[in-house]
């Protein structure tokens, strides 16, 4: 398993975004830029892909440790951490009355005033 593997099924599990790969990477002193990360989650017969190095995995671990354990003068509970960020991800709740107004709307346009149609094409047998 390689380092780009690794750094995949990390972002995936936390549910992290490229931003918020790279705010952890800053808590450490690291600066990488999206495109840059982008190319460790490319395919590898992409031809921007790029090997993740050792440092790069690296830091992103000890920035994972301050981002969810928090520093030694300010302790952080990592659990919390984690759920905050669950509720800050989750889609809202609005997506589904947009879709119902929208269907009502629709609905209010349909002329009712025209009766339903009776086919007289059969099968002949």
């Amino acid at each position: 398993m390689t380092n780009n593997d690794i750094f995949k099924k990390l972002r995936v599990a936390l549910k992290f975004r490229d931003d918020d790969i790279v705010d952890i990477l800053q808590l450490v002193d690291f600066k990488i830029s999206k495109s840059e990360l982008g190319a460790f989650f490319r395919k590898e017969d992409h031809p921007n892909y790029m090997e993740c190095g050792d440092q790069v995995l690296r830091n992103f671990l000890n920035g994972l440790v301050i981002h969810l354990r928090g520093t030694r003068d300010n302790p952080k509970i990592p659990g919390e951490v984690l759920l905050a960020m669950a509720k800050s991800t989750s889609k809202p709740a609005t997506k589904n009355s947009e879709k119902n107004d929208f269907k009502a709307k629709q609905m209010k346009k349909v002329d009712t005033a025209i009766d339903s149609v009776k086919y007289k094409n059969k099968k002949k047998s």
